[in-house]
């Protein structure tokens, strides 16, 4: 301890001796400016009585009253001190050679303004200060060297005759144009001699030194952290990434729900041997359904893993997702469209819905994700995609277009159809059947889906229950009764008309992409000559209500038996007059006596 008490005495004293080399230095300085300007005040031997009076009391300019203490009387000590800094006292007393007795003070007093000295200085006006002037009667004198913008360094050098612009002349600072550097003094003539020198340019490198130091000590901590930050995020999304191709790796490959791959943290949990996963497994291999029990529709979305957006719509979206190990589609629609996600929830809950050729339905829930709120709608997952996007792409032979055709009317046709029982089915028209509402399954076959705007009708009632939904129906497949508002609302029959006419626009479509003697059609919408991309309701309704026009049926067909028979189909399908049009089930009928009529020549013909 008094080791450490000794090596903090040895710091203070240093500092304290190195701290005191300057201001000697420049007392030294100034004491050396002041006796040159006694030397003179004494060479020219006036005012002062004689070359100082010798003890004679001389009269104070400054303060009238106040007996002035001649230099030769002072002490040394005193006569060393920066004017600026003697205490503001006048002592009132006699004095002696020696300098100021104590006993002899008899009386001090404190003054408002310490009585300022007047000296004489220096002045110059040209840049070069090589003439040079006198000032009298001033407080200060000055002297500066400045380096302009333009690199050119000029002396100048000056007096200040008013107290207060002492501080302001003295303490000015250098603009960011120029370089200034001003030393003031309060002597005779002192600011003669060389101006101080500017600084170099080695004291802007320490301040960027102290700069450096500053980012080193502060700035780079700061920013080292936020690296590392960085840095583990994209490691932790790239992990949660990896993790999830995995899962949908072994979604994909069917591997079964007790594989190691999937874990207590995975969100698509395993049902164990509880009994939800027979009522999984039941509800999966049977087609669709009414659902799952609500227990099951609440929760699903947290058990749903989200892959890929497959689709997009007015609607919303549709994504690809894994739950329990199988991969489904997710439709999400948006808040707006909340009325269409309930309509269809509501037929797909419908008994005895469930077909072949109706989408499979797993359930719906409404979820919140990043403070919006999400309806789910959970389907059967088909990876060839609408009938749109397969004719897009694919041409069809004799079985894909009968497997196609039929399969769709066989859909259209179960929908139509109400079934009576103790648990019976409603009669349902789509009102919104299109190429793009109909998807495509591995083997060829085609299921309908969205039912959005569905409408349902039981024979018991004679209620038909329309929703509430304002959502419209696609134009360019609207019937000629739905464009001029002819259509009887209160007749349930009038829907299904209204189905039959979109589906020969469909069975058109289907028909341009088959392939007969070695010629196919590219695939177009309907009315894609006759009417723009997006057309309007006086687009439609003036093509096909005023000029009754149809999408063209070429002429070659004619020579193909499988079209003929599809023209004319199609052309009972789309009839101005819907009490013309056939039912589903005369459709259906019409394609089966096709396909075995064609199934029989080419029988003929091999044999």
């Amino acid at each position: 301890m008094a080791a450490l008490v000794s090596l903090f005495v040895l710091i203070l004293t240093t500092t304290s001796v190195f701290s005191r080399i300057p201001q000697e230095n420049a007392d030294s300085e100034d004491q050396t400016w002041r006796g040159g300007g006694k030397e003179d005040r004494g060479g020219g031997g006036g005012g002062g009585g004689g070359g100082g009076g010798g003890g004679e009391e001389e009269k104070n300019l400054l303060s009238p009253g106040v007996p002035k203490v001649s230099p030769e009387k002072m002490d040394p000590t005193v006569m060393d001190k920066n004017p600026m800094e003697l205490p503001l006292l006048v002592v009132y007393g006699n004095s002696t050679s020696q300098g100021l007795s104590p006993a002899a003070a008899t009386t001090t007093a404190p003054l408002d303004k310490p009585p300022q000295p007047l000296v004489s200085c220096l002045k110059c006006s040209e840049p070069s200060c090589q003439t040079l002037t006198t000032c009298h009667n001033a407080i200060k004198c000055w002297k500066a060297q400045i380096m302009t913008e333009n690199g050119d360094v000029m002396s100048d050098r000056g007096c200040v005759s008013k107290a207060d612009h002492v501080q302001m002349q003295c303490n000015i600072k250098g603009s960011p144009e120029q370089f200034l550097v001003i030393e003031c003094c309060q002597s005779d003539y002192c600011n003669n001699g060389s101006v101080p020198a500017l600084p170099s340019f080695s004291s802007g490198d320490d301040g960027e030194s102290q700069l450096m130091q500053v980012f080193l000590w502060h700035v780079l901590p700061v920013l080292g952290v936020v690296v590392v930050a960085v840095v583990v995020i994209v490691l932790l999304r790239r992990a949660h990434h990896r993790r999830m191709r995995e899962y949908a790796a072994a979604a994909t490959s069917a591997l079964p729900l007790h594989h190691s791959l999937y874990r207590d943290d995975l969100r698509v949990t395993a049902a164990g041997d509880s009994t939800l996963r027979e009522i999984f497994n039941d509800s999966i291999t049977s087609g669709s359904g009414s659902g799952l029990p609500l227990l099951i529709q609440r929760t699903l979305a947290k058990q749903i893993w989200l892959a890929e957006v497959i689709g997009k719509g007015r609607y919303g979206e549709v994504w690809c997702g894994v739950w329990q190990g199988e991969k489904v589609a997710v439709k999400i629609f948006f808040s707006r469209d909340e009325a269409s996600w309930a309509r269809e929830t509501e037929i797909y809950s419908t008994v005895l819905l469930r077909h072949e050729n109706i989408l499979g339905f797993y359930g719906s829930d409404m979820t919140s994700r990043g403070s919006c709120t999400q309806l789910w709608l959970v389907t059967h997952y088909h990876p060839r995609g609408s009938l749109y996007d397969y004719l897009t792409t694919h041409t069809l032979d004799h079985t894909s277009l009968i497997t196609v055709a039929l399969s769709t009317i066989n859909g259209v046709l179960h929908l139509h159809t109400e079934i009576f029982g103790s648990q019976g089915k409603p009669a349902i028209a789509h009102r919104d059947i299109k190429s793009k509402n109909i998807l495509v399954k591995l083997n060829g076959a085609c299921v309908i889906a969205d039912f959005g705007l569905a409408v349902m009708h039981t024979q018991t009632t004679g209620e038909i229950n329309i929703s509430s939904n304002p959502r419209v129906g696609t134009k360019r497949y609207m019937s000629p009764e739905v464009l001029n508002e002819t259509i009887n609302m209160s007749v349930f029959e009038s829907f299904r008309k209204v189905d039959i006419y979109a589906l020969g626009l469909v069975l058109w479509e289907v028909c341009r992409r088959y392939v007969s003697n070695g010629l196919v059609d590219d695939y177009r919408v309907p009315f894609h000559d006759q009417v723009p991309g997006d057309p309007s309701f006086d687009d439609m309704k003036k093509v096909v209500c005023v000029d009754q026009q149809r999408p063209m049926i070429p002429n070659r067909w004619t020579s193909d038996p499988v079209l003929a028979g599809m023209s004319k189909i199609i052309r009972e399908c789309w009839h101005q007059n819907p009490n013309v049009r056939l039912t589903a089930l005369r459709v259906k009928k019409s394609l089966m006596k096709l396909a075995q009529d064609e199934t029989k020549n080419k029988i003929d013909i091999e044999y």
